[in-house]
């Protein structure tokens, strides 16, 4: 086994590093105090991006994407975690794989421009009654002799304000589900108000409704009856990528923080890294973080091989998820009171954090996906080989 980064690895992961550090970090401040990203800067930084070949990196080629493997991606996603989400949304894209299912006319109304960053589009599969039980939705799509009928309502739409389209999953049937590029501005389709949030300020979490939305037939996304599978599909990369490799990196950057506070604070005569308790703090998040990034790993590379990583990052997303939190509940404890304080970051990165034991799943959920499995296949989910 090689663990170690090729040079094309260390440059890819260089280049994402350099431009947030140049680019995006000088951004985040101005995010917070306002609560948005002006325009003007984020088709700047979109622009920047896209000439560095960053956008999209997660389509394949011949789609006009980076075309790169789940295990570089994650590497890249692991780097995104160090900054603010609505700017790796404008840097970076957020294009979802179902959009892969385009075909004929789909391809260039809806996937190229997408790709190209031309067209944004967001996923929304939550309800009011539907959060981690996907299949529990009430949103409908009813077929009619020139398409479809769209009603339903879905809520905490990241993203939603600045897409032009989402992908929208509905009951075409009493245990089907569907999905469905709709479009905004179509008759009957009414933005509701931003769900402000706690952490992630920047980025709108929006409410959408459809009053009997006209639908044409080439709204449908792959198959009827194939929403769910796509919707989980998209899930399962959204969870390894959005939420554990991106943890890693966010509770990395925060570890950086608190070793250089942990040199630079003195208390009592000494530095405060000199104290047993702190060097406990520090240990334990380097520790966990490690443990973190190679689960994200492993299981981006079973992706590569073709294989079925779904428990994989089930357990990803709980471990990710529940290491930033604690490594920012740590820093916060490290910094003191300027820890709780909005003069610097740590008090920000600590109200991020906790909704990442939240989306794409509670931590409750994927524990009890990931019992239900070890049940069922023993030892094949934690033995090296069996």
């Amino acid at each position: 086994m090689d663990f170690s980064l090729s040079d094309e690895q260390r440059m890819l992961v260089d280049t994402v590093r350099r431009f947030i550090a140049t680019e995006l970090a000088p951004l985040e401040d101005r995010i917070e105090q306002q609560g948005f990203l002006d325009p003007e800067l984020a088709r700047a930084v979109h622009a920047k991006s896209k000439a560095l070949g960053l956008y999209a990196l997660n389509f394949p080629e011949a789609a006009g994407g980076g075309g790169l493997s789940a295990v570089d991606r994650m590497l890249c996603e692991e780097q995104f975690g160090h900054t603010t989400d609505i700017l790796i949304r404008r840097a970076f894209g957020n294009v979802y794989e179902p959009l892969l299912e385009c075909k004929g006319e789909q391809v260039a109304r809806w996937l190229q421009p997408a790709v190209a960053g031309a067209r944004t589009c967001a996923i929304a599969i939550t309800e009011p009654g539907a959060g981690s039980d996907a299949q529990g939705i009430t949103t409908r799509a009813t077929k009619t002799a020139d398409g479809w009928r769209l009603n339903g309502s879905k809520h905490f739409i990241s993203d939603g304000e600045w897409s032009d389209f989402f992908l929208v999953s509905a009951k075409t049937g009493d245990k089907e589900i569907s999905m469905f590029m709709v479009d905004k501005g179509l008759a009957g389709f009414t933005v509701g108000k931003d769900q402000k949030m706690m952490g992630v300020r920047g980025t709108p979490h929006l409410e959408l409704f459809f009053d009997d939305v006209p639908l044409e037939p080439l709204a449908l996304l792959g198959e009827q009856g194939q929403g769910f599978k796509l919707a989980m599909g998209a899930l399962n990369v959204v969870r390894l990528a959005q939420v554990g490799a991106r943890a890693v990196g966010k509770a990395s950057h925060v570890l950086e923080l608190m070793v250089e506070q942990a040199n630079q604070r003195k208390q009592f005569g000494q530095k405060i890294g000199d104290f047993q308790l702190i060097q406990q703090m520090l240990a334990d998040s380097a520790i966990e973080i490690n443990a973190a990034r190679f689960m994200v790993l492993n299981a981006a590379w079973l992706l590569d091989q073709g294989a079925d990583a779904r428990e994989q990052i089930a357990m990803v997303k709980v471990h990710a998820a529940e290491t930033l939190g604690r490594v920012v509940d740590r820093a916060v404890q490290l910094f003191g009171g300027m820890g709780f304080c909005k003069e610097l970051p740590i008090e920000r990165y600590y109200r991020d954090a906790r909704i990442y034991r939240i989306f794409d799943g509670t931590s409750e959920i994927h524990r009890t996906v990931i019992a239900r499995s070890v049940m069922k296949k023993g030892a094949a989910l934690f033995e090296l080989h069996r």
